[in-house]
């Protein structure tokens, strides 16, 4: 195409709010001009489905529950005055806490206010308050934010030693629906024990969101924690932080969470509107269909123009990979769906793998993400006329046009800055976006039997190790004298020894020509 056609092409199809200062910009993907038409069909369906959902269908069979995220942004949408009340009462809660740590009236033991706050949690339970807090938080903000998101003792010992001296005034917020997930539990766990061998009293430091009735919500009544915050069946861990998951770092941290629940309402409201046209959840979805053939065949790559924003494409892994990762569609039938997603941030990418996006293998389609207003105040220039923020444009656009021209395909989403409001929205945006995608591709977005299945297998790996353990001596044997007493695999049995030698004074490993000969025995 000429510059012209593009710039035709582009005033076709720019989409804008101009009262949210949002823009998607479809151009640069290669659909013709009957793909809507084409697409209408299945987009009415997936418009009537996100419908039935919003009102309060079982959208997730395998549980039995509701899928309720959008009402906790605007909770009279929600099916019953119980659940709308539900809703108010746990937002209210939260704000009421953060007040309270805030002015002191909450405080650690000795009557210091906290200084910190550290979020133990994994997957939705983490990954939306880190995001939140990186894109929105400054060190300007009354409390500042850690997290523990993984069973690593390496990485909870990095964080415990950064926080050190003050641990004494440290909340610890640990967030699990069920309380049954294990890295979470081992995190309060190795949590706790660090703040006893302060000589801290845990309980006087910690929260917990969690499922009314859940392990953790006995343990923390039990042990007379510091408060309780609820979560509930109906919201899925990766569309939670719009919940106390998120709500409550977000507000202990004194950010504006009623602009961040305004943003994801208003884009709640323009994604709600049954037109292919004016509607961005819907073109995004589309675009991905289109892009990918509605199989997944190629990549996505989010490059979020702005420092803020560069923990967004690993938010957006869980969101989209764990709703679209399915191996049946909602007739049984195996069709094995997915759609990957990586990326990291421009202009830095631009140093590392834009290279292979514009020279080598055209498995990917990029979204870029613009965030208009560069930084607070007037800025310098670096050189004649041009300041920092005009090179970042400059970037963007440049790598924009490199891929069109590479025969690339690429979306940009362009917002004035990075706010609460904003993110909200970008949140918002995504969530709707995924729903209306697995309509079009005949999924259920809202299960994840491969991520329950993931944790049986690894509690049968703990359950080998403690019969392993049981069965060493101070005589070696290998791991297959060993798995043949256990009547077990023995590869699982030689991993399980493995990891014990690296890990145990009390289990030593004689290496052996391979494998197979290495000798593993109880220390005399």
């Amino acid at each position: 195409m000429n510059a012209q056609s593009l710039w035709d092409r582009y005033a076709a199809h720019l989409l804008r709010y101009d009262d949210l200062g949002f823009t998607l910009d479809i151009s640069r993907m290669r659909f013709g001009d009957d793909f809507f038409v084409t697409m209408q069909g299945d987009a009415d369906h997936a418009f009537a489905a996100m419908k039935a959902l919003e009102e309060g269908a079982i959208a997730n069979p395998d549980e039995q529950r509701m899928v309720g995220h959008y009402w906790l942004r605007t909770p009279p949408l929600a099916p019953t005055a119980e659940l709308h009340k539900t809703i108010d009462e746990a937002k209210a809660k939260v704000e009421l806490f953060a007040a309270a740590v805030h002015s002191g009236s909450v405080t650690a033991p000795g009557g210091k206010k906290f200084t910190d706050v550290l979020v133990v949690g994994i997957g939705g339970s983490a990954l939306g308050p880190q995001f939140v807090a990186d894109a929105l938080g400054s060190t300007a903000n009354p409390i500042q934010m850690h997290f523990l998101d993984n069973t690593d003792p390496d990485g909870i010992d990095r964080v415990v030693d950064e926080l050190s001296d003050r641990l004494c005034t440290t909340l610890v917020v640990v967030i699990s629906k069920s309380g049954g997930t294990k890295e979470t539990r081992n995190g309060m766990l190795e949590t706790q024990a660090a703040f006893e061998q302060r000589g801290l009293d845990f309980a006087k430091h910690a929260v917990a969101v969690t499922g009314e009735g859940s392990e953790l919500d006995k343990v923390a009544t039990q042990a007379g924690w510091l408060e309780r915050f609820p979560m509930w069946d109906w919201v899925g861990g990766r569309t939670s932080v719009m919940s106390a998951v998120g709500l409550l770092p977000m507000a202990l941290q004194g950010l504006a969470i009623d602009d961040f629940l305004a943003g994801a309402a208003a884009m709640d409201a323009k994604t709600r509107v049954p037109s292919i046209r004016d509607n961005a959840a819907m073109q995004l979805a589309l675009m991905w269909h289109y892009a990918t053939g509605g199989r997944g065949e190629k990549d996505m790559v989010v490059l979020p123009y702005k420092d803020r924003l560069v923990l967004f494409s690993k938010y957006l892994q869980q969101l989209v990979m764990e709703s679209i990762g399915k191996r049946l569609d909602l007739d049984g039938k195996v069709v094995n769906q997915g759609l990957t997603v990586y990326g990291n941030k421009g202009s830095t990418d631009q140093h590392a793998y834009v290279q292979q996006l514009r020279d080598g293998v055209a498995n990917f389609f990029v979204t870029f993400i613009e965030v208009r207003k560069g930084r607070d105040g007037e800025s310098m220039e670096v050189e004649p006329g041009a300041a920092s923020a005009d090179y970042l444009q400059g970037f963007l656009r440049g790598t924009r046009t490199a891929l069109y021209e590479g025969g690339r395909d690429s979306l940009t989403i362009s917002i004035p800055e990075v706010n609460a409001f904003q993110v909200g929205l970008l949140i918002a945006l995504y969530e709707r976006a995924v729903g209306f995608y697995a309509s079009l591709v005949n999924i259920n977005a809202y299960h994840q039997p491969g991520v329950e299945a993931g944790k049986k297998a690894a509690s049968a790996v703990l359950a080998l190790q403690a019969r392993v353990l049981a069965a060493l001596d101070v005589q070696p044997r290998t791991a297959g004298e060993i798995a043949a007493t256990l009547l077990a695999d023995p590869e699982a049995v030689f991993h399980v020894l493995t990891h014990l030698a690296a890990n145990r004074r009390t289990l030593k490993r004689t290496p052996g020509a391979t494998a197979a000969d290495d000798r593993f025995s109880a220390a005399a």
